[in-house]
């Protein structure tokens, strides 16, 4: 499904018979499986029927990667939701803790997100799965660029297709904190990286 996904939005079952080498019979079993367990969706309009992959079959598809890795071997309590993603803590083989964000481009307040980002390059059809890829992929080397020249920000460990693992950072957001021992400290170095924070709700971004 994902493969038909690059040229489709919705893949007839006779192109997921021929990508998977199945015969018809046994990839409409596979397929009802898959639907039952919400990794990938039915639909039907007037001039195709078939079946597209959502975030369900893609967090499946992304962690059994990061697992093959042996980069997480379990996914434990969520963090946190957003607008663009979600996040949890996860374990490594060698029982250290990480962060996984989910990127998931599309929720309800960001619909006109695919005329406002530049991630698609002006390119007309494109799937909300396709986006939060992309997303995850510069967020990823952004946080590598900075990281690499000593800047205070999670130390990023892998990520493969909308998933993103990084080192789990133990404090609160900004947004959180009611008392400081030092503000004027604080506000400088914060003035300091002002300049490489997105300037929107930048106290939901800032961790103390």
């Amino acid at each position: 499904v994902e493969m038909g996904m690059k040229n489709h939005e919705i893949i007839p079952v006779s192109l997921l018979s021929s990508i998977a080498s199945l015969k018809h019979g046994g990839c409409n079993k596979i397929l009802r499986e898959l639907v039952k367990h919400k990794l990938v969706v039915y639909e039907r309009t007037k001039t195709v029927q078939g079946y597209r992959l959502n975030y369900g079959g893609y967090d499946y598809l992304a962690l059994k990667t990061l697992c093959s890795r042996e980069v997480i071997i379990s996914v434990g309590n969520q963090m946190g939701v957003g607008k663009e993603s979600d996040i949890y803590i996860v374990a490594s083989p060698n029982e250290e803790q990480y962060a996984l964000k989910l990127h998931r481009l599309g929720r309800t307040s960001f619909r006109n997100l695919k005329n406002k980002r530049d991630y698609h390059k002006h390119r007309k059809n494109m799937s909300w799965l396709y986006l939060s890829r992309l997303s995850a992929m510069k967020e990823f080397a952004y946080m590598k660029a900075l990281y690499d020249r000593g800047f205070p920000v999670p130390k990023p460990v892998d990520y493969n297709r909308h998933a993103v693992v990084m080192e789990l950072i133990n404090g609160y957001p900004l947004c959180q904190i009611h008392e400081l021992q030092d503000p004027p400290a604080l506000y400088n170095e914060f003035m300091e990286l002002m300049n490489l924070t997105p300037g929107r709700e930048r106290q939901y971004k800032q961790i103390i």
